[in-house]
């Protein structure tokens, strides 16, 4: 049993509402949920209109139906996205609605699924949605992606624990690297993290490194240059209306975007990839300016590979995340098999789209002007860790001085 749980579920909630999405007086935000998440999703959404929201949309999904659709329903349904949800995402991006989403579904929700209808499904949904997904990775809007447990994902990533004991395991592990401990001061305690994330990335601005160098023991050895006027982010964000929110809690990472040719050279995973359902394990990728030319895995090559074959934006990096190795989900030792926590226990790249707002005056760009810029568009955007405890990045300025950005899988400054 979690100690003192109704009292910490309350205060997630409302660290969520308040930093997370930070909801302003008169918005509509919109919660996108599970049937097993309903009683923090009922709290979130009371503290919602405890900010002054005008209304609240909330959405449930159910896993053992999305699992259902996948295996049984028939094939034409995956190449198809129905006008109504088109109507729907339209109406929330012409609102300018936050957007609160849950994770936590089954790692292996997918698993034995046809790999072809999945793809199926990525592709016939990527076109209509693109809009509304650029305006959120350009934050014209305020947005966040946090976690609740499900029994399925509790016990893989408790595998010693069976029902409510590997749930309870896996909201004690939540609350603790989300700083909750039920005193009501989670908002308070963040503002400390956040302002260590700003000094860091402040620090990387004022550089402005023409390319950064991987390399550690595994043989890694990946030259990333990055784009004239990139900015470095992490912690709090501003939409575009100039609300501060937080896009991910937890979160530990300070990230840019790579210029989308020019990368090159060979990296290794650090953790197994959850992709699709599938584990995909011990694998790397080769770059030959900018684009992924070859991989290997030791397991699960073939669902890496798709993965890369979305579309030629999958093919190249969105995203390059600096964290340290000292880090409180780190130092939990859990796998978490769920991106929201083992990205931010690891530096990590991810192959896929850009975030507009990493290049200065992105966000205000056209689709070409972002792409002479450097950055990447794509359907998809997948985070994979990189980081271990030997892990040295050495940044290399634009007058030529090497500066240590990482020494031994830690911040050098």
């Amino acid at each position: 049993m979690v100690e003192n749980f109704e009292a910490k579920l309350s205060e997630y909630a409302h660290l969520l509402v308040e930093v997370g999405l930070n909801v302003q007086p008169g918005q509509t935000p919109s919660v996108e949920s599970n049937v097993e998440y309903a009683a923090l999703t009922r709290q979130c959404v009371s503290a919602c209109y405890d900010c002054g929201a005008r209304n609240v949309v909330t959405f449930y999904g159910d896993d053992f139906l999305t699992r259902e659709s996948f295996l049984r329903a028939d094939e034409a349904v995956f190449s198809e996205y129905p006008s109504y949800m088109k109507a729907r995402i339209d109406w929330f991006l012409e609102q300018k609605s936050p957007r609160l989403s849950f994770t936590g579904s089954n790692p292996e929700l997918l698993k034995g699924v046809d790999p072809a209808r999945i793809q199926a499904r990525r592709r016939a949904s990527g076109p209509p949605t693109k809009a509304y997904f650029d305006a959120l990775t350009a934050n014209k809007f305020q947005w966040c992606v946090a976690a609740h447990p499900t029994l399925a994902w509790a016990e893989k990533a408790f595998p010693d624990k069976k029902g409510q004991d590997a749930i309870d395991a896996l909201w004690d592990a939540i609350f603790s690297v989300c700083r909750i401990t039920g005193d009501g001061k989670a908002v308070e305690r963040w503002r400390q993290v956040v302002g260590t994330i700003a000094r860091r990335a402040g620090a990387l601005n004022e550089y402005q490194f023409k390319t950064l160098r991987y390399t550690n023991s595994l043989g890694t050895d990946l030259t990333v240059a990055l784009p004239d006027n990139h900015l470095w982010l992490g912690g709090n964000e501003k939409s575009a209306a100039g609300v501060e929110f937080m896009a991910n809690i937890p979160t530990e990472e300070i990230f840019t975007a790579p210029r989308r040719d020019g990368v090159n050279g060979r990296v290794y995973s650090a953790l197994p990839l959850a992709l699709d359902g599938n584990l995909v394990k011990d694998f790397y990728l080769d770059f030959k300016d900018g684009r992924i030319v070859d991989v290997h895995a030791g397991e699960g090559e073939e669902f890496l590979r798709r993965a890369i074959e979305v579309d030629e934006g999958a093919r190249y990096l969105g995203e390059v995340a600096l964290v340290a190795c000292d880090s409180p989900i780190r130092n939990t030792g859990i796998l978490f098999y769920e991106t929201l926590f083992d990205e931010n226990a690891s530096c990590h790249l991810a192959f896929g789209q850009a975030y507009a707002s990493c290049v200065k005056g992105g966000e205000d760009m056209g689709p070409e002007e972002q792409k002479a810029a450097g950055l990447n568009d794509s359907m998809t955007h997948v985070d994979f860790m990189v980081g271990t405890p030997d892990l040295s990045i050495v940044g290399t300025t634009r007058d030529g001085r090497e500066i240590p950005v990482f020494v031994d899988g830690n911040f050098a400054f």
